[in-house]
């Protein structure tokens, strides 16, 4: 039952487009090494259950990733084969590239002429990895028979998506929050210690914070007028709520909303963070005096010393230095929930 991706990542064996009675096509882009390896051994345990579960209903076509941005390869031969769905197996890293793999060139990727597709393919999620922070924002559990009913049912609902560009160089989507400074560099060095679990993301704060200076960054919202904000320590543009293993930062975005909300930390000092570690995990950080939100659509950053060592990451990956602008992409892509 299980297919996958021929040894020249250029097509799908087994996609039922040509069959009498069409089959739901459901491709699993696994990561095999995600959360050490755990992703790997749980896909074997669960693929028995996902197959009797769907019977003879679907074409469960399983794909492994080989390295980075494999998964978004695969995401794309996919969507131009017909694909019903992709569901990302895995965590936010996962997640991540597949949602990019929904996209090519800054547009969307659309089926070939020749693929019989009755509609859009719909990303899917099963949460198994580190983070799972977008599942969170959702209310999913990291449970994946409770998954695999979701996907079963097939319920179909629009979802934004934030794209991140910059002249001279392609677009870059993110799903979930793409972030600035001190908690891009977190992040950063939080990637070397995967091993840990989430205590990964209290290590790389702890490297961060070495030789951290706030700094003082310019931004242009909704294409209106420059302005300066003094002393960010990290600004944070949410298209949901969470990230860093479950800190709540921007607390009212919804990834159906149509905006993201940006969140601004300005003049923190590393007792500040020991203070309101707390505020940050529950979401409650906003009545802080040097912490401000807004609802945005646009927002263009820039590092005002000219340093070009501004962080900037978005759903936990590495993207390089300032600047950035950031767009919403309202209703960007389904996603079954």
């Amino acid at each position: 039952m299980a297919s996958h991706l021929s040894p020249d990542h250029s097509v799908f064996r087994g996609l039922s487009s040509s069959s009498p009675v069409r089959r739901r096509d459901l491709v699993f882009v696994v990561n095999p090494r995600g959360a050490n390896g755990r992703t790997g051994v749980e896909w074997k345990k669960l693929l028995p259950y996902l197959q009797s579960r769907f019977g003879s209903d679907c074409n469960i076509c399983e794909s492994f990733t080989s390295g980075p941005s494999h998964a978004i390869d695969i995401t794309r031969e996919a969507i131009r084969e017909g694909a019903d769905a992709v569901i990302a197996v895995g965590g936010d890293g996962t997640l991540h590239e597949v949602v990019n793999g929904f996209f090519w060139d800054g547009k969307p990727v659309v089926a070939n002429q020749k693929t019989e597709a009755i509609h859009s393919t719909a990303l899917g999620l099963i949460p198994l990895g580190t983070g799972s922070d977008f599942a969170r924002t959702l209310g999913w559990k990291n449970d994946p028979r409770e998954a695999i009913e979701r996907i079963a049912r097939g319920l179909r609902s629009r979802i934004d998506v934030g794209v991140i560009s910059r002249e001279g160089e392609g677009s870059h989507y993110f799903i979930n929050v793409a972030d600035i400074h001190l908690s891009a560099k977190a992040g950063y060095y939080a990637s070397r210690y995967k091993k840990f679990g989430n205590l990964c993301y209290v290590i790389g704060a702890l490297q961060a914070f070495m030789g951290h200076r706030n700094q003082d960054l310019r931004i242009k919202v909704n294409e209106g007028e420059w302005q300066t904000c003094s002393q960010v320590t990290a600004l944070c543009v949410g298209n949901a709520k969470y990230f860093g293993g479950g800190m709540k930062i921007t607390p009212n975005a919804d990834p159906r909303s149509g905006s993201f909300e940006v969140v601004i930390l300005q003049d923190f000092k590393w007792y500040d963070f020991l203070l309101k570690l707390h505020k940050l995990y529950n979401g409650t950080h906003l009545s802080v005096n040097n912490v401000t939100s807004r609802s945005v659509h646009t927002i263009e950053v820039d590092d005002i010393s000219g340093s070009g060592n501004i962080f900037i990451q978005s759903d936990g990956e590495h993207l390089g230095f300032l600047p950035r602008k950031l767009s919403i992409l309202p209703a960007a892509i389904e996603m079954i929930c």
